[in-house]
């Protein structure tokens, strides 16, 4: 029985770091390279993460630190744009009874609880390195790196995210695609009395939504139909935003009173891909972004990376060889639960951009979020 025991990590975002936790747990010796020097430990506004999410910070031993970070709230709220309330759902609980419905957090924060559990469990870790080459033999794929190094390893995990070089190093010719639309977020201090997630459909963009943080804090967005990135100077993201999120009411005159830094507010379009086949090309294996992305209006994009990690690790641990039907095993596994999130998640943004105004959002939010109840 021959037992692999390298791997390669490629991308030290949410998925990367899950399965280089989980793999060290199992023994496994791992290096993981990271492109950006900081490890992305300031990046980003703020994230929802649903019970699904949750089960699995668990499963890596974060969750009472992420649970401490955070805000847990059990609700989401329909609001009209002026901020009257139309509807309150009780959020589903897709991680178990035991575990809040949501968590919103500040996604740096998130980041940084993941950076400590990847050091601690005894990973080797090298950032601003990318991989340079990739060449496959029978026992695995030598790998050479921009700082120099060069390594044998019996398995990569491509985790690089959407714009991933290793998907297509590999022949996979998949790539991102725009949707439509474009989000403007920003971090912001937490209104009083704002305690779960609200969204309102309609005014002057399609979406407008925030997220508590923690108890000071929170992440606000909207979300409009994309614009050419070359017409709008990043001095004037804070103008852009606040003209679009003034038209809102409720709490949103307290959020929009702090739209003032342009450095603070993130403008991204959003985008959806799915590799469909398979995620691996001999021993070099897609998860998370790398192989599938799709816009936030389900708040499942870590869910579903984390969760890909997970069943990966789950998999190679028990295995006695790792091989081709292994790899397709975990793409037939993980297939089925993504692409109905992919699709329902295009589908719900799809709706705002045709204006449909009978268009069965919280019913379709509430079918595929119950398919997340089930263990991944």
């Amino acid at each position: 029985m021959s037992t692999p025991r390298t791997v390669l990590v490629i991308g030290g975002g949410a998925a990367g770091n899950a399965a280089t936790i989980l793999l060290r747990r199992a023994g496994i010796a791992v290096d993981l390279i990271e492109a950006k020097d900081d490890w992305n430990a300031t990046a980003g506004s703020g994230i929802t993460l649903q019970g699904n999410a949750l089960r699995v910070l668990r499963e890596l031993g974060v969750w009472e630190q992420v649970e401490k970070s955070g805000y847990g709230f059990a609700a989401v709220g329909i609001t009209a744009p002026d901020g009257t309330i139309l509807h309150v759902a009780d959020d589903l609980r897709t991680g178990g009874g035991d575990l809040p419905a949501t968590v919103g957090m500040q996604r740096p924060q998130l980041q940084r609880i993941l950076i400590d559990a990847v050091r601690a469990s005894g990973a080797t870790v090298r950032l601003g390195v990318r991989a340079e080459s990739l060449e496959q033999d029978g026992a695995g794929v030598t790998v050479r790196c921009t700082d120099g190094t060069e390594g044998h390893y019996d398995l990569v995990i491509a985790a690089d995210g959407l714009g991933s070089t290793t998907r297509a190093a590999i022949g996979i010719p998949d790539k991102p695609e725009p949707t439509g639309m474009a989000i403007w977020r920003i971090a912001a201090p937490r209104p009083a009395g704002l305690t779960r997630t609200d969204l309102a459909f309609g005014g002057p963009a399609y979406i407008a939504g925030y997220c508590p943080t923690s108890e000071s804090t929170l992440y606000a967005y909207v979300v409009e139909a994309n614009r050419d990135r070359a017409s709008l100077p990043t001095t004037s993201y804070a103008d852009e935003m606040r003209a679009l999120a003034r038209h809102y009411g409720g709490h949103w005159p307290e959020i929009t009173r702090h739209i003032t830094d342009p450095t603070q507010v993130n403008y991204t379009w959003f985008d959806r891909m799915l590799v469909e086949g398979s995620w691996h090309r001999g021993r070099v294996v897609l998860v998370g972004d790398a192989a599938h992305c799709c816009p936030p209006t389900l708040a499942q994009g870590a869910a579903l990376s984390m969760e890909d990690a997970w069943v990966l690790a789950e998999m190679l641990t028990a295995a006695d060889a790792w091989e081709d039907a292994l790899f397709q095993a975990y793409y037939e596994r993980r297939i089925h639960r993504v692409r109905p999130v992919v699709e329902a998640s295009v589908q719900i943004g799809q709706w705002q951009l045709d204006g449909v105004r009978d268009a069965d959002i919280p019913g379709l939010m509430g079918r595929t979020m119950t398919m997340l109840r089930e263990l991944p």
